[in-house]
């Protein structure tokens, strides 16, 4: 018997097969997870609505696959009713990228049994955790992320989760690897975004020295309410000041009616890095948040796209990015538009460096450089710059970034 691809999701017609999670000979039960599928960059597992052995997989990692597509031939008891439609779990999560089972470059550990998504079973396999003796606290005692933070924190454990989830594949010297999954869907969004927007860059520097200072006082306030403060976070606040002031900035170009469309929401996105590659979850309504919620927002978002957990909701809509090279250590970056965005903000390193002030006395300054591309078809090159003023004015004076979002 064939096992086709179920519906996965309203609107979604196909999907790229990441990595199968059983082999021919397998015996599998309802419920057990088959393969992970690929959506609109995260990834879903594909549940088996049937129990048998699987005799033969008929897709490859890597191919685009059509809903109602054979995917596997089974011999068994056949689908099981209650189960009979079978979808994609609840929560997608984003891809990964760990080697499959069946092409033989790496075997799980963890009984498939285990109700858990594809990224906790992956951390658990690079922290050595069984899975199977960690009680679930999600629905239906699904292990989170944060049922594996408390079982590698007790005592006698260390917790390395936080590197694990930082951790970057960098490749191996004489290997090929498949563009496939994430990978492939970022690399057709960079090229689709180069080859649409004729981009041009603005580069400016920005004397953060009072910046550093406020953030640095408050820093510790804000920790024992549990947030973690960060440059980005008042950079968030800049750029939604900017963007009220020249909307043109907040906006899309829809190229098949020949109409710029202005938002009227403040959509950020982050970009964050992760072992999969690069996602930017997006902070909705950046404009009624304050400066603790967008820190709060921004810890959330990150490390649920470092820990693969990022929501489908949480990577759609948005109407500006920014990304930070700062933390890694780069002063100046030309980044790619998120399309079908028409502006993007690189963040660079903060770095101390003499200035003279306006009596022409040497003095100590923080400065940071900022690297805008912008969609030339929408925003001229004044545009831009006057864009670029108003974020200068507002990391000069961050503490009116402190006032309520009302004001």
């Amino acid at each position: 018997m064939d096992f086709q691809l179920p519906a996965i999701g309203e609107g979604v017609y196909e999907a790229e097969l990441v990595r199968w999670l059983i082999q021919p000979g397998d015996t599998v039960k309802p419920g057990q997870t088959l393969a992970e599928v690929l959506t609109d960059k995260a990834t879903m597992e594909l549940p088996s609505p049937f129990s048998g052995k699987i005799v033969a997989l008929k897709v490859e990692p890597g191919e685009i696959i059509k809903l109602g597509q054979s995917l596997l031939e089974y011999s068994g008891n056949g689908a099981v009713e209650a189960t009979a439609t079978a979808t994609v779990t609840e929560k997608p999560t984003i891809a990964a990228g760990t080697p499959s089972r069946a092409n033989g470059s790496g075997v799980s550990t963890t009984p498939l049994s285990v109700k858990a998504s594809p990224s906790v079973r992956q951390l658990a396999r690079k922290l050595g955790v069984d899975l199977s003796v960690i009680p679930g606290s999600g629905p239906d005692g699904r292990i989170l992320v944060e049922d594996l933070s408390r079982r590698i924190a007790m005592p006698g454990r260390q917790a390395p989760l936080q590197k694990a989830e930082l951790r970057q594949d960098f490749g191996r010297p004489g290997t090929r690897v498949k563009l496939a999954g994430l990978r492939r869907r970022i690399a057709d969004h960079m090229v689709h975004a180069k080859r649409t927007i004729p981009h041009y860059s603005y580069v400016d520097e920005a004397d953060v020295t009072e910046l550093v200072k406020l953030r640095l006082s408050l820093k510790d306030v804000y920790a024992r309410a549990g947030i973690k403060l960060t440059y980005l976070a008042f950079f968030v606040k800049a750029i939604v000041t900017a963007l009220k002031e020249v909307p043109i900035v907040n906006a899309s170009l829809d190229e098949e009616k020949g109409e710029i469309v202005l938002h009227d929401h403040y959509h950020i996105g982050i970009a964050a890095a992760t072992p999969a590659g690069l996602v930017v979850p997006v902070i909705k309504d950046a404009d009624k948040k304050d400066l603790g919620t967008i820190a709060r927002e921004i810890d959330r978002l990150s490390t649920d796209a470092r820990a693969g957990k990022s929501l489908l909701e949480d990577l759609r809509g948005g109407t500006f990015t920014l990304t930070s090279v700062g933390n890694i250590g780069g002063l100046i970056s030309t980044p790619v538009i998120n399309h079908p965005e028409v502006g993007i903000l690189g963040i660079g390193r903060v770095v101390r460096r003499p200035v003279y002030d306006d009596a022409g006395q040497i003095r100590p300054a923080e400065l940071i450089y900022l690297s805008f591309s912008f969609d030339h078809r929408v925003v001229d090159g004044a545009v831009g710059a006057a864009f670029g003023n108003i974020v200068l004015r507002e990391l000069q004076h961050p503490a009116r970034l402190l006032l309520p979002a009302n004001l």
